[in-house]
């Protein structure tokens, strides 16, 4: 399961506020915790707008890579904020964009910046349609994207298709078709990855941390194999552990067992 952090965002009040301040004691720390949770990239979203967002991606960037060596994820989809974290990224691991969509203003501004960038991309099976409202919706937008990136020249394996999860409380069909589209895109684009932004499953219920964990096994077992989630959360984590395990995805459960050594199986 390829985990990117999610904690770095400026929509968090905490972190808008470190942002505002320079804090780099505190988002640094933040990088480093995620990291030693399990964490392959650590997402850095600012949470702001036009020439501020600019500065702001850039402090985050240069922030988080003089502290950890994981590739960052630039959650904007301003390409002059993309171009101003290129700029400063040192990292020797491959960055991710975060993120494009198959909506024709989007593919049109960002499209030809991201093959040029060598850079992983998160894929939101978002189109001009809209929010989509079933498995067919969300497996034909992202075979879409899906085929407009990859005729750009950029390499399946670099494209991390989130099929867009909408809260289970305004939709009570969105966990079934999400783990439908996750099933169709695993055997009609096999060498994608498949992402998503999880907790949006939960929001606005009661105990939201049971049902994303209980999601993400669902998920994983549908042919997810990575998530944005919050890697601190150990008792998330540990259900990954025990999905990719029970799923097949982790030989001779060797992660598992792993995790169980390093203790971080305690729930």
């Amino acid at each position: 399961m390829i985990i990117i952090g999610e904690l770095i965002n400026g929509t968090r009040k905490r972190i808008k506020q470190a942002i505002a301040d320079r804090d780099d004691g505190y988002v640094s720390g933040l990088a480093v915790r995620q990291a030693e949770a399990g964490a392959a990239f650590i997402d850095c979203n600012p949470g702001t707008v036009g020439d501020q967002e600019i500065e702001d991606i850039r402090w985050l960037v240069q922030t988080v890579q003089a502290v950890t060596d994981l590739p960052i994820s630039f959650d904007t989809p301003n390409v002059a904020a993309l171009r101003a974290a290129f700029d400063v990224y040192e990292g020797a691991a491959t960055p991710m964009i975060n993120s494009i969509t198959a909506e024709q203003e989007r593919i049109d501004a960002m499209l030809e910046f991201v093959a040029q960038s060598g850079a992983n991309i998160v894929a939101l099976a978002l189109s001009d349609a809209g929010m989509p409202s079933g498995c067919e919706d969300r497996v034909a937008a992202a075979v879409g994207l899906v085929d407009t990136l990859t005729g750009a020249g950029i390499d399946a394996g670099r494209i991390f298709v989130d099929p867009v999860i909408a809260p289970l409380g305004t939709d009570a069909g969105t966990g079934r078709a999400v783990m439908g589209a996750v099933t169709q895109l695993r055997a009609q684009r096999p060498g994608i990855h498949i992402t998503c932004g999880l907790s949006n499953i939960s929001y606005g219920l009661p105990e939201r941390k049971l049902l994303n964990r209980t999601f993400m096994t669902l998920c994983i077992g549908a042919g997810m194999d990575s998530a944005i989630i919050d890697p601190l959360d150990e008792q998330m984590m540990a259900t990954v552990y025990a999905a990719e395990a029970l799923a097949g995805c982790d030989e001779w459960c060797m992660n598992y067992i792993t995790a169980s050594r390093q203790n971080r199986l305690g729930v």
